[in-house]
């Protein structure tokens, strides 16, 4: 552990702890840092015991000392991303029913107002949900879900004031703008209305944060009286609740990162019982949607890998006993053709599907059974589709954005292929699109497989290696991160950064493959592509070694750690944000909220002394060992019920013990926040500033000034 000017870094208390499993030792001197009574902190931060307590703000006054000196960069780059955002801001409405409703901002607010107005119509808008007026005097706020019920008279909310994901869901008459007496506490936050508006259904968590219980509220009851619908009894599943477009069921969805099963529940009356879609296959996924009168039958239409189908299909069943009848192929399996999602209306089908790494959204009359598909020319962008509430409609809504171009919101209809732009993102400070350049590159990995690159950079950037790259890499559960556009990220390229995503093995951005390739025993992939990426930017002359900042959050944090562990020569810095670090011992704790749910994705290490070697052999806290590490900043969340704080803690304590370079090693935890950080939307700018003015600071730009002498390159 060193010191930078003079500034020394706390030092952990070393309490010797060591277990074994399967005749191999486990040491531990961190493990203190758990808090014991870490269920009763996720909703009292204050009963966090003194001595962690200590250790963790110790850290942040260490990481204020290093950092203050960058307040100035902060500030500017707080302004500029500020400057991107259009403060009164607002979604494009969406019509339900005799309602059309919105998101929208005020100027100089941080939290979303919910509200509407009469479809069509010219009366004021009615504010539904002030979340300023919400917010107002918590540390921490955010929104869940809402619903309206189905007469529009009143509106089911949900929100979070600790940061842990534990919701509680009220109900809002909206004629007097008072919430009733209902209050559910410890919800996911998801409420399914009945058809009558009796009450709702919604998952309930348990004291180990998980959703595995689905329970029904009716309207003016104690929530005592609730009554269980579902009970899933194995700890490694997540239940949840959702509508279909049809309004005519409410689907029960159990779910791990294998499998996947569905109960449906008749929404015409809160008493009816959930009935079993198709019973669960290990490794077989699907996901349904519902049509009334597909062919003269109620349908229910699946997107599955059933049957070999990798990449998935879709398929239809009766929605009246779907077991007892073979599966109809609507759309069959094409390798290499990825589809992402699908959304049913009256008279169309529609999906967004994904080829060679580009997204596309195919429509398809249900009458005959045409299709038509609506791309982009760009090497890179993001595609999304909406398809709202209303069932009997043509139209369809989509987005798109790339790097370089600012989100687009579309209403597209489906029968004659019109296209209205809705909205553009307006971007107040000025944006030009044609200043930029975004790229696809491919990098070879190790095994041969060619990892997709979007890179994005100023015009007229000189391609000599001089210039410094921020990477950002994921590469798990099978997410994609988007070729999208973020304000935020122009401060760096507008600085003269390369801006890289690599879409690397463990997400979906080349098929569901691509994702099986990246888990379980085929994991270090995932980072071998990160690194494949990083070489390949150099090697183009994008970038240069040790001129590469690494980004990454959760199980891109872990990300993070693993390629710190495996080529720290390749980077400048490391940036780990919530930061799923410490493994092996998460994957050990079968009390912490994901661990059972998460062993299909890692393994299961108390069972499987294959894994727990596996998961040992990688687990970035674990393979700490005295190595020129680069700069790292470590960002966390105290109530982060998804990524414990005490992984990046314990993590940070290592490598400050390791690290035979003199660079900086900071970690800040959040202690008002869980695992997305700051909930006001210009609160969370601080904290995106603070990492890329450290990034800044890390590759010695002169905007650092001084500061960077406090990142040496040794």
């Amino acid at each position: 552990m060193t010191s930078v000017e003079g500034l020394t870094p706390p030092r952990a208390e070393r309490r010797p702890t060591s277990r074994a499993f399967h005749g191999l030792a486990l040491d531990d001197p961190y493990a203190w840092l758990r808090a014991d009574n870490w269920q009763e902190v996720m909703r009292r931060p204050e009963t966090l015991p003194a001595d962690i307590r200590a250790y963790l703000e110790a850290e942040n006054a260490y990481a204020k000392a290093l950092l203050g000196p960058l307040d100035p960069l902060k500030e500017a780059l707080v302004a500029e991303m500020r400057g991107r955002i259009k403060e009164d801001d607002s979604s494009v409405p969406v019509r339900d029913g005799p309602f059309d409703y919105a998101v929208r901002y005020r100027t100089g607010g941080q939290h979303p107002l919910i509200v509407r107005t009469p479809a069509g119509g010219n009366d004021a808008e009615a504010i539904l949900l002030d979340g300023d007026a919400l917010a107002e005097g918590r540390a921490f706020f955010q929104f869940g879900s809402w619903s309206a019920s189905p007469d529009h008279a009143l509106l089911a909310w949900s929100a979070d004031d600790a940061g842990s994901e534990f919701l509680t869901i009220r109900v809002r008459d909206l004629a007097t703008g008072q919430d009733l007496a209902d209050v559910v506490p410890d919800a996911t936050g998801a409420a399914v209305w009945s058809a009558d508006g009796a009450g709702f259904w919604y998952v309930r968590l348990d004291a180990q944060h998980r959703a595995l219980e689905v329970w029904r509220h009716r309207l003016g009851t104690e929530v005592a009286a609730d009554e269980l619908v579902f009970r899933e009894p194995e700890p490694g599943w997540f239940v949840g609740v959702e509508e279909t477009r049809s309004g005519a069921f409410c689907v029960v969805t159990i779910s791990d990162h294998d499998t996947t099963e569905a109960h449906l529940i008749d929404r015409a009356s809160l008493d009816n019982a959930p009935r079993l879609v198709l019973k669960r296959e290990t490794g077989v996924r699907y996901e349904l949607d519902h049509h009334p009168d597909l062919d003269g039958k109620s349908a229910l239409i699946l997107r599955t890998n059933a049957d070999g189908a990798v990449d998935f299909k879709l398929s239809v069943l009766p929605a009246v006993a779907p077991e007892a009848a073979p599966a109809v192929d609507l759309v069959p399996h094409r390798p290499g053709v990825y589809v992402l999602d699908h959304a049913v209306t009256a008279r169309h089908l529609v999906r967004l599907e994904r080829e060679d790494g580009l997204p596309r959204i195919v429509v398809r009359a249900l009458t005959d059974g045409e299709e038509h598909a609506i791309a982009f020319d760009e090497e890179a962008y993001s595609l999304g589709v909406a398809a709202g509430p209303t069932f009997d409609v043509d139209l369809t809504r989509f987005s798109y954005s790339s790097p370089a171009t600012p989100a687009e919101t579309w209403d597209y209809d489906m029968a004659t292929r019109e296209r209205t732009l809705r909205k553009r993102q307006e971007v107040p400070s000025g944006h030009d699109p044609d200043a930029y350049v975004v790229r696809r590159i491919l990098a070879p990995a190790p095994d041969g497989e060619l990892v997709p690159v979007t890179v994005a950079h100023r015009k007229g950037l000189a391609l000599d290696g001089s210039a410094p790259c921020l990477l950002y890499g994921y590469g798990a559960y099978g997410i994609s991160i988007p070729a999208s556009f973020s304000g935020g990220r122009l401060s760096l390229v507008d600085r003269g950064f390369v801006y890289a995503i690599a879409h690397i093995r463990g997400g979906t951005e080349k098929g569901w493959g691509w994702y099986l390739d990246g888990k379980l025993a085929k994991k270090t992939n995932t980072f071998t592509d990160f690194i494949a990426a990083g070489e390949a930017l150099v090697a183009q002359g994008f970038t240069a070694k040790a001129r590469i900042v690494a980004h990454g959050g959760s199980a891109g944090g872990m990300l993070m750690g693993a390629v710190a562990n495996l080529r720290p020569d390749l980077f400048a810095a490391v940036m780990a944000e919530v930061a799923f670090v410490d493994v092996l011992t998460t994957m050990l704790d079968d009390t912490l909220p994901l661990t059972p749910p998460e062993w299909p994705e890692w393994g299961d290490p108390i069972r499987d002394r294959e894994a727990f070697e596996r998961i040992m052999s990688y687990s970035p806290v674990d393979n700490v060992a005295p190595r020129p590490y680069p700069a790292v900043l470590a960002l966390a969340g105290l109530t982060d019920p998804r990524v414990t704080y005490w992984e990046p803690a314990k993590w940070i304590a290592r490598l400050r013990e390791a690290t035979t370079s003199r660079r900086p090693i900071a970690l800040r935890t959040n202690m008002d926040a869980g695992h997305g950080g700051a909930s006001g939307r210009f609160d969370r700018l601080e904290e995106v500033a603070l990492a890329y003015a450290f990034a800044l600071a890390a590759v010695g730009h002169p905007d650092a000034g001084v500061v960077a002498d406090r990142f040496p390159t040794d």
